[in-house]
This record gives C-alpha cells, sequence and structure tokens, in this order.
C-alpha cells in the first residue's frame, strides 16, 4: 500500500510527478466514484500545462466507477461549485493548484450542493480507498460529455446586482494568465447588451499555464505592481487581480492602493445590508472590529467562525447567513450555495460604488482609520503551540478578554491580537488590529513587540 502525501485539510495538493501524477488522479477518481456512487458529477480544470491531462486522468477514474461527467473543460473553481449545485448533478471536481508554485497542481472535491469534501467529511476515506486500490468493478461504465457551463454562470452573476443602477465606471482586470480571462470576456459582452457603462482594461489577460508574468498570487506583494500602475495610468475607479483558479479577488483602490482582505468584508457586508438590514454576516476571529462595526452600523447580526472554508460554510449554513467573509479573501455567498466566487465581490463592490457615489478609497478610508490592523504577519517557528503559550503568558498579567475560536485572540480593549497555526503551512500566523480613538500607540509598537517575543 503506498501512502499518498498529496491529501491536505482541505484538498489535494501535491508536487508534480512525486506526490501527484495522472495515476494518482485516476484513483482519486476512482475512489470518490466508488464510496459516493453519483450518477452524474461536473469537472473542470484550470490552465495548468498539467492540468488537462490530470482531468482526463480523473475522468477515466469516474467513468471506470460508473460515474457520468460533464467536462466543462478549462474553468475557475467557482464554475465547477457552480455547475455542481446548478444543474442535475451530484457533486463536482476542479484540477488546480490555485496560487502554488510551478512544479504543482491539486483538485478541489465537492458533493452534491456542492458541499465540501475535506479531511473530516469524507477526503480521508477517499485516501484510504486510493491507497489501498480495493476497487470493485461496475457492471455499467459512466459516460463523458462536453457541457459549456459559462452562459448560466454569466445570469446567475447578474442576480447580484442591478446592471441598470451601475454608474460609469473604469475597471483594471488582471488575470494573471490563469482561468479568469474568459469570465470577465463574458460579462463584459453581457453589459455590452445592458448597456451598463463598465470600460474594462485587461493585463495579463490571455489564459497561460506558462505563467509568464509570474505564479498569479496577489497576496505576494510583489505581484501587485502591475494591477496598481495600471489603474494609475489609465486613471481607473478600481483595480480588480485574481489568483490562478480565480476564487479569491483582490481589489485596489482608484489611488492604486491594495485594499487589505479584512475591510472588504466590511465592504460586502455594507452591500448586502444597504439592500436586506437584519441579515447575518459571519466573519472569522483574526480580525474583527471594522466588521462588527459595519454590521451593528448597518442593522445586521455578526456570528464569529473558526478560520477555513468548511467551517465558514457550515457555520453560514447553520445560521442562514447572506455572507461570509475571511480577511484572506475568500467570501461565501448563501446564494451561491455557500461557496467563494471571486467574481461576486468585485461586482457587490461596483454596486456599493454606484449606490454610495463615493470613491473606493474613501469607502475603506474610514474604517482603516477607525480600525488599523498589521495585515497577516507569518513566522516560522519550531513549535506552534508552546510559542501561543509565550505569548499568552506574556500578556495574562494585563487580563485580556481571551477567544479561542482559533487559535487564541487576546482582547486588551484598545488593541487586540490573534495568533493561530496554519492550517495548510508549517507557519505561526499573527494578526493585530486596534481602536484609533482608544489607542495612544501606533500598531508598529505591537507588531514590533510580539516579533520579538515569538523570535526571542
Amino acid at each position: 500500500m503506498t501512502s499518498l502525501t498529496c491529501f491536505k485539510a482541505y484538498d489535494i495538493r501535491g508536487k508534480l510527478g512525486t506526490e501527484l501524477n495522472e495515476e494518482i488522479a485516476y484513483k482519486v477518481g476512482r475512489a470518490y466514484g466508488q464510496i459516493y456512487q453519483p450518477k452524474t458529477i461536473v469537472v473542470g480544470c484550470d490552465i495548468r500545462l498539467s492540468s488537462e491531462g490530470l482531468k482526463q486522468a480523473t475522468i477515466r477514474g469516474l467513468n471506470d466507477a460508473g460515474v457520468n461527467v460533464l467536462d466543462l473543460g478549462m474553468t475557475g473553481t467557482e464554475e465547477v461549485y457552480f455547475g455542481a449545485f446548478h444543474l442535475d448533478v451530484q457533486g463536482g471536481i476542479e484540477i488546480t493548484a490555485s496560487h502554488n508554485p510551478m512544479d504543482y497542481n491539486g483538485m478541489k472535491l465537492v458533493r452534491e450542493n456542492a458541499r465540501p469534501i475535506s479531511a473530516d467529511t469524507g477526503l480521508k476515506e477517499i485516501q484510504a480507498l486510493a491507497e489501498s486500490n480495493q476497487f470493485t468493478e461496475v457492471a455499467t461504465k459512466g459516460t463523458t460529455q462536453k457541457y459549456n457551463i459559462l452562459p448560466e454562470f454569466i445570469e446567475h452573476l447578474m442576480t447580484y446586482i442591478d446592471p441598470a443602477k451601475i454608474s460609469p465606471m473604469k475597471l483594471v482586470v488582471n488575470a494573471g494568465n490563469g482561468a479568469a480571462g474568459h469570465v470577465i470576456d463574458a460579462i463584459e459582452e453581457k453589459f455590452k447588451a445592458l448597456n451598463v457603462p463598465l470600460e474594462f482594461i485587461k493585463i495579463h489577460h490571455e489564459a497561460d499555464g506558462n505563467f509568464p508574468n509570474g505564479i498569479p498570487n496577489p497576496l505576494l506583494v510583489e505581484n501587485r505592481d502591475s494591477t496598481r500602475q495600471a489603474v494609475i495610468q489609465h486613471g481607473a475607479d478600481m483595480g480588480i487581480a485574481w489568483d490562478g483558479d480565480f476564487d479569491r479577488c483582490f481589489l485596489f483602490d482608484e489611488k492604486g492602493q491594495f485594499i487589505e482582505g479584512y475591510y472588504i468584508v466590511g465592504l460586502l457586508a455594507q452591500a448586502f445590508l444597504l439592500k436586506q438590514s437584519g441579515e447575518k454576516i459571519v466573519h472569522d476571529p483574526r480580525l474583527v472590529w471594522n466588521t462588527l462595526d459595519i454590521v451593528e452600523q448597518y442593522q445586521g447580526t455578526t456570528v464569529q467562525s473558526k478560520s477555513g472554508h468548511a467551517f465558514i460554510k457550515d457555520v453560514m449554513r447553520e445560521h442562514n447567513a447572506v455572507y461570509g467573509g475571511e480577511m484572506s479573501a475568500h467570501h461565501y455567498f448563501r446564494d451561491f450555495s455557500y461557496c467563494d466566487s471571486g467574481m461576486i465581490p468585485w461586482l457587490l463592490a461596483v454596486s456599493v460604488l454606484s449606490e454610495t457615489g463615493k470613491s473606493l478609497s474613501s469607502l475603506v478610508e474610514d474604517m482603516i482609520e477607525k480600525f488599523p490592523c498589521s495585515g497577516e504577519i507569518n513566522f516560522k517557528v519550531k513549535d506552534s503551540q508552546s510559542t501561543i503559550q509565550k505569548i499568552f503568558d506574556h500578556y495574562a498579567a494585563q487580563n485580556p478578554e481571551i477567544d479561542k475560536t482559533d487559535g487564541v485572540s487576546l482582547d486588551f480593549g484598545a488593541w487586540r491580537l490573534n495568533v493561530r497555526s496554519s492550517n495548510t503551512e508549517p507557519l505561526l500566523r499573527l494578526n493585530i488590529e486596534s481602536q484609533s480613538g482608544k489607542n495612544p500607540q501606533p500598531i508598529q509598537y505591537y507588531v514590533d513587540e510580539l516579533t520579538q517575543l515569538i523570535e526571542a
């Protein structure tokens, strides 16, 4: 029995050749089919050079397990999610390594209604069956047919906005040579037909698995320049950049400034509460004050969840929340079967800009001024738990309010911190925020203090 190292907490990811190859992809497809026995599922893949081959191998495995497949072709993750809840199918698989390095690939798996399959909801079982090779033969193999989901996906995206209310705007869109370009083109076409006065300035638009402009990951500071410069050069109202499978989007204001994902959560909460006050908004515990402030201002209710898509989706379902947001730029929507999308957020942002008549910088400036934050700071440490304990002990005498929803949050009234182990990497993640009205110290003061403590 070979042990497979590509199975992670939320998905499958690994180095090509050694950790993930077509043989392994075949086994994953076969195991998925044998365990869940769906009649039909949707399968798509991103633009990486290895993705099409891995997709075909996965489909062969599914067919051999008796599953029919609708092959969606080159898609972003959310087109597979959409297919999984919109069509008469019982699940979906997207072949993608998102923002991982060139020599990686992976898979994201969902069940009916796009419910996530992660380590504690079936991924371990798939792993065990793929490792053991105990596959049963089926009487009838499945079939495969190509299916174009794009027109239905675009129709669905239009339900989040009122196209008649969109003000004239110029947007820089940066697909990073990933999978987002074809959706932007289709939205642009739709907008032209509806006379929506939006102009798109496209950079790094062509899908290219060689990634001539680097792996699309706008969380890396060095990847932001091209979007920033294009916004300034074209006098655009907003810049939008996506990761490779476009389930995350990142916004830049009209000055070309990158906006922390934390403040986008507040902005999107505002977008929903402008339409319908009283709705529930789910957030993670890393940074909270701005979200609490906005949701209270617009008569909503906040619900806190552990970080990570499986947790947020569960909490949203439980509370029937309209929207859930993580500062890592994952945004989840009730009407999107609680899945994350990188297309809905920027459409909602355009809608808020149109409705308020304000620029993006002025909308977030107030938030940033009121609740400055450090952004997420990552540390490589030998032992996360003992480091967290050290922080805990250091501040114990100050009697902070303690919350252990995810890692440890310490609230000192004027400032707070959250420190947690990464779910996906050997890292300790630190977030700090303060309330400018209450606090004599700048954020950097606390960043320096904690950096010293962690690295000592």
